[in-house]
């Protein structure tokens, strides 16, 4: 699960609640605007770069400035309910441009879409086209749909679109990292959530396209991929003959040795499903970083049940034994859930103790929100008060910023290697970028070295969760 609206911004691997807002592009005359802002999770991300991948073949240039667009898309999920008020919300101000622009064409794609159709198109008419993660190779048609004077909408689910065959556009691109979107759907039903609802079963890509798409970014200059799914240790792909057949363990070696200089991450494990065999891989190979994203959710094997995560508390803690044991210096992120249904202050108290075992580089840390349609809302009383998960939530908060700041220290007075992403948000004489661990690092800048080098920093002091040091040449 990859979560929109943080209780804590420690963690920026993603950019989460952040907008992705496409970088201006070589405009035609006469050639029509897109504008498309994208919220939450990494893999709105990459569908963005999908969805102007397929407009660009269809006569669309991208613009940073949505006056000048002539079709505005926000991409979203619907995972936690602030997130839907923050989109209408920018929805009445796309509606507000229509008064000038009578011509403007405005949707809603992704997880949102399909769970709000009939109230975004006609309830609250604040948008004129609707479209589903599983139907963007139908907005051509839907846009002429909608400059024919009708509204439009596709939310069809598939069993078999992967978006495979096409070369997504990078936006907002540093030109050095990039999203690879492996698998669509999920398959784990966990009760909080709408993903399996939104976005529809698992499907894998076919494994040689990935290994095509990261050999295609390394040739155009890019350092570093991330590999995207809901549930990346479920990624599993058969050949058409059925004589191949790759696991994500496989996946992953295949992707690392396209070349030394392309560091891998990924998103998102299970632990139900992280096995020894991916853990060895990370161990094996060098440009994989040494990083997991593990979410817990909760440390209660009760509230794990109800939750249908499918693992105990026990189990989840013999992965964590295994990564340690395997990969001894792996940086562990998680997510964390306060006041799920029912929780008592014995299993909140649980879930303490697991963020005290673990310690965790980082963590999502959010109070649950109750979504229409999932299990956990037909099913549980949402019994525990907006007070008490605000508690809760305030106490994972704390304990978790004494763990970033234990495992940042940790890191003093080593050496790091670092892929230079850009300047410093405050300083132009500061560089910064991640280490293996996905610490964010801060050194000053040295002549000679520039963004996509990868460089060595010997770490002098941190921030709560941020290193700081300078490079040793």
């Amino acid at each position: 699960m990859i979560e929109l609206d943080l209780a804590s911004k420690q963690h920026d691997e993603t950019r989460q609640g952040e907008a992705l807002i496409l970088e201006n592009k070589t405009v035609e005359k006469n050639q029509r605007k897109l504008y498309i802002e994208s919220y939450g999770c990494a893999m709105n991300f990459s569908d963005s770069e999908i969805v102007a991948s397929i407009l660009s073949e269809d006569g669309f240039s991208t613009t940073p400035d949505y006056n000048e667009a002539d079709v505005i898309f926000i991409n979203t999920c619907s995972i936690r309910e602030n997130a839907e008020t923050r989109v209408r919300n920018r929805l009445k101000q796309f509606k507000a441009i229509k008064k000038t622009n009578k011509g403007l064409v405005i949707g809603v794609l992704g997880c949102m879409a399909e769970r709000l159709k009939s109230k975004f198109l006609e309830e609250e008419q604040l948008v004129d086209v609707v479209v589903g993660p599983d139907a963007y190779r139908d907005l051509p048609n839907l846009i002429k749909q909608v400059n024919g004077g009708q509204k439009a909408i596709n939310v069809l689910l598939s069993r078999e679109e992967t978006y495979a065959d096409l070369s997504p556009v990078r936006l907002n691109s540093n030109g050095i990292s990039a999203f690879v979107s492996i698998m669509r759907g999920c398959d784990n039903m966990c009760s909080f959530c709408v993903v399996p609802f939104t976005r529809g079963r698992e499907r894998s890509r076919d494994a040689h396209s990935i290994v095509k798409e990261v050999t295609d970014l390394l040739n155009d200059g890019y350092k570093e991929v991330t590999l995207l799914g809901q549930n990346v240790d479920s990624y599993k792909w058969t050949s058409e003959d059925g004589k191949e057949k790759v696991n994500f363990a496989h996946l992953l070696e295949m992707v690392a040795l396209v070349s030394p200089t392309m560091r891998v991450r990924f998103s998102t494990s299970h632990p139900k499903d992280i096995t020894h065999e991916v853990i060895e891989t990370i161990a094996k190979y060098k440009n994989i970083c040494n990083y997991i994203h593990l979410p817990v959710q909760s440390g209660n094997s009760r509230v794990l049940g109800l939750m249908n995560r499918t693992y105990t508390r026990e189990w989840y803690l013999n992965r964590i034994d295994a990564i340690r044991r395997i990969i001894p210096e792996c940086g562990i992120s998680t997510d964390i859930i306060s006041g799920f249904c029912t929780e008592t202050d014995e299993d909140h108290q649980e879930t303490l103790s697991m963020m005290e075992l673990v310690k965790y580089e980082f963590a999502y840390m959010y109070s649950y929100s109750e979504r229409p349609g999932t299990p956990a809302a037909k099913k549980f009383t949402d019994d525990v008060s907006p007070g008490l998960k605000q508690k809760r939530l305030e106490e994972i908060i704390a304990l978790q910023q004494i763990h970033s700041r234990y495992r940042a220290q940790i890191r003093v007075g080593k050496i790091e290697e670092v892929l230079i992403e850009g300047f410093s948000k405050k300083s132009k004489t500061d560089y910064c970028g991640r280490s293996d661990h996905n610490h964010m690092v801060i050194f000053p800048v040295v002549k000679g070295y520039q963004p996509g080098d990868y460089v060595k920093v010997l770490v002098e002091k941190t921030t709560t969760a941020t290193l700081i040091g300078s490079i040793i040449e």
